[in-house]
């Protein structure tokens, strides 16, 4: 599936932070009616049926989720791959936060409070794998 564009890149649509929440809802459970995002999101936060069928159908028409009609019950899914659109959004976040330095970004993950010594040693794994991965191509 296309992902959307941003309107700098050509029309591509960067979802907003209840978009996000309906497009983790959607992806941890795959597609799915208004009320099971309802009811998956008021476990962060109290959102009624109405307000999120209204915000699910301007991600339609935004061009982030698709829905399939053919059926009483609406269901939704996203419209683009998960890992391009975060992929996309990690880019821009290290473009206007760490002007695009994955190291600064890398070296601000390490140091945080939140890092626990197991998440420094997947990292070191990560690292390896990718150093070596690039030592054989």
């Amino acid at each position: 599936m296309d992902n959307p564009k941003l309107p700098e890149e050509g029309g591509k649509k960067e979802p907003t932070k209840s978009e996000l929440e309906i497009l983790q809802v959607l992806w941890k459970h795959g597609p799915s009616p208004v009320r099971r995002v309802m009811e998956e999101l008021n476990k962060i936060r109290e959102l009624n049926y109405t307000a999120t069928l209204k915000l699910m159908q301007l991600m339609v028409d935004k061009g982030l989720l698709r829905r399939d009609e053919s059926r009483m019950q609406h269901i939704y899914y996203p419209a683009g791959d998960e890992m391009e659109t975060k992929g996309h959004l990690l880019d821009k976040f290290l473009d206007s936060v760490y002007d695009g330095s994955a190291e600064r970004l890398l070296m601000q993950l390490a140091s945080n409070k939140k890092t626990s010594s197991e998440d420094l040693k997947k990292m070191r794994l990560l690292l390896e794998q990718l150093e070596n991965e690039k030592q054989k191509k």
